[in-house]
């Protein structure tokens, strides 16, 4: 597994490039979630790790459901292909299941390495024979819908699935945990934990003895939003086991097979990105950050951020 290490800037690779294809009626907030966590890995990095285009079968302007017009390029004038081909419609979409479009799509798995299928894009993927022995979901809306027109496509209920050539969701906020899960398999886990921490993904405060059992990513989530809204006074591991209400032991667990790393060590890595955030982006004193990041002096910090990061904060500033 691919952990994020001190020099992280330095070995992210770069340059995927995104395709995203629009119709009429497609959701804005699935395109909003496909797109601002790429953009927020540029951000985090400082480097453009992924460029996107947005195009359209005929081009011209694309308005959403919601009334949102989106400029796109036409297909056949932008020749798209590269890494990923986010095939997005939502609402009348067996309307745009054209035979135009399936020749597009079957000409473009030849050029892109992954086809997503947003909302109902399966439905496209499906109809343009795309989709032979790929696992794959849908909206659970159209789920019974789709399982009866490609009896030969294995849907299953999931939020999303992501295989070596083909992604699925479900709607618009499966489309954020896609995305993260691929920014997780192009980085790493702890890049892709950065990425939801600026939307505050898995923050909700819930607590945890209200909460159902929870799977190993729902925990991961709950674990690592707990560490993140206590960065000031960090709590001992013993302490976050406690408050997740699960055995210390299988929380140790968890983190070394999500994570590669203990407990202790992610919570550390987030402390560390707290502070490299403030870093870059305030005019707080190191000292002060350094506080603020649950560091007892900013020698203390300064020394774990170069261990971390490669360089002093100072040179960052």
């Amino acid at each position: 597994m691919q952990v994020l290490r001190k020099t992280e800037n330095e070995n992210i690779p770069q340059g995927r490039s995104i395709c995203v294809l629009l119709f009429d009626n497609f959701s804005n907030h699935c395109l909003a979630n496909a797109v601002e966590p790429f953009r927020a890995a540029n951000t985090i990095a400082r480097k453009q790790l992924y460029s996107w285009q947005h195009v359209s079968v005929e081009g011209g302007t694309v308005t959403s459901s919601s009334g949102l017009p989106v400029e796109t390029l036409k297909w056949q004038q932008a020749q798209p292909g590269g890494d990923y081909l986010f095939v997005m419609p939502s609402y009348g979409f067996k309307a745009f299941s054209t035979p135009k479009l399936h020749q597009i799509l079957r000409a473009a798995r030849a050029r892109f390495k992954l086809l997503g299928g947003l909302d109902t894009g399966a439905w496209m993927l499906a109809a343009a024979g795309v989709l032979e022995n790929a696992r794959v979901t849908i909206h659970w809306d159209e789920f019974a819908g789709f399982s009866e027109t490609f009896p030969d496509v294995d849907v299953v209920e999931d939020r999303f699935v992501l295989e070596d050539r083909i992604a699925t969701c479900g709607g618009a906020s499966t489309t954020f945990e896609l995305m993260l899960e691929i920014i997780k398999k192009d980085h790493s886990p702890l890049f892709a934990l950065e990425v939801a921490a600026l939307f505050m993904h898995g923050s909700s405060g819930e607590r945890p003895d209200l909460l159902p059992v929870r799977s190993g990513d729902a925990l991961m989530r709950e674990a690592t939003a707990l560490m993140r809204r206590n960065i000031e006074s960090p709590l001992a591991i013993p302490t976050v086991a406690g408050r997740l209400k699960v055995d210390q032991r299988l929380l140790e667990t968890r983190f070394r097979s999500e994570f590669g790393m203990t407990p202790l060590a992610v919570y550390k890595s987030i402390r560390l990105r707290e502070a490299r955030r403030l870093v870059q982006s305030t005019d707080l004193t190191i000292a002060e950050i350094a506080v603020r990041c649950g560091y007892q002096n900013a020698s203390a910090m300064t020394r774990a951020y170069r261990l971390e990061f490669g360089s002093p904060p100072r040179k960052e500033r």
